[in-house]
């Protein structure tokens, strides 16, 4: 392991603003702040909202600037990468932040029934071919229906076509309430709109690319169980992912390369 990544490892620790608890300790005692969240470390009554696979947590910082009547959580597996905001959300003394290292998988162990008030899912990997690794497949949506209060929200940015078009059709079979839903996000809301002013480090790099970013808003309800929409094994794959991104909406970088081979 590199010196670079030993060191952020070592500044995480130091880091109140992270919570770092493996699968053994909260199976062994559980996780404190559970159903405590706003008492105990934010010490306000305000809404909370995760962004789940936060990366580097750009849009968790982001939001957390904008909405200081909301508490946000970034949520990743990877410590490396929370690094990045936990460090800008200290420096600049920020108090409706925090970071949880883990798996989305165990959101259970950290939230109570009802703690939650909206979940980010930001450009999250598509998972083509695994249904149960989706984060807005039919078994992820199950967990936030019960982290989340009643008339709980999920927000999803993309840039992935198969994603966004599943993620319609989940929510469509189900009868979920949808709340807002563009192909095309930048071309559809004022230039003005909060969601627009946040980007991440790779929304940029596909926003040059010639990419279009996709959002889709809804709530999962609580009942009844919710089932795989039909006909969803048949979306078209992303094929810009087997390519460099932006192939799939850029042609014309196909013709670039073949011109350059020449």
């Amino acid at each position: 392991m590199g010196k670079n990544k030993l060191k952020k490892f070592a500044e995480l620790e130091n880091n109140p603003l992270v919570l770092q608890y493996p699968f053994r300790t909260i199976e062994a005692g559980g996780f404190p702040l559970k159903g405590r969240w706003r008492a105990d470390f934010f010490h306000n009554d305000n809404p909370i909202v995760l962004e789940l696979g936060c990366g580097k947590g750009e849009y968790t910082v982001g939001l957390a600037r904008r909405y200081p009547d909301k508490n946000f959580i970034g949520i990743d597996i990877k410590g490396a990468r929370i690094w990045s905001g936990a460090k800008t959300a200290l420096n600049d003394g920020m108090t409706n932040v925090a970071f949880v290292r883990t798996s989305i998988e165990l959101l259970e162990a950290f939230f109570a029934p009802g703690e939650v008030a909206e979940i980010w899912i930001t450009f999250p990997d598509p998972q083509m071919k695994k249904v149960n690794k989706r984060l807005t497949g039919t078994r992820f949506m199950e967990m936030y229906r019960h982290v989340l209060q009643p008339g709980g929200m999920v927000h999803l940015k993309t840039d992935s076509p198969f994603l966004y078009t599943y993620t319609t059709m989940m929510a469509e079979h189900n009868s979920l309430e949808i709340l807002e839903n563009t192909a095309d996000l930048y071309a559809t809301l004022p230039a003005d709109d909060p969601i627009l002013n946040i980007r991440t480090h790779y929304e940029q790099q596909w926003l040059d690319r010639g990419l279009t970013i996709k959002y889709f808003s809804f709530r999962p309800g609580t009942t009844p169980a919710l089932e795989e929409p039909p006909g969803a094994d048949d979306i078209a794959p992303d094929t810009y992912r087997s390519y460099s991104r932006g192939y799939i909406e850029c042609p014309q970088l196909l013709d670039d390369d073949a011109n350059a081979e020449k």
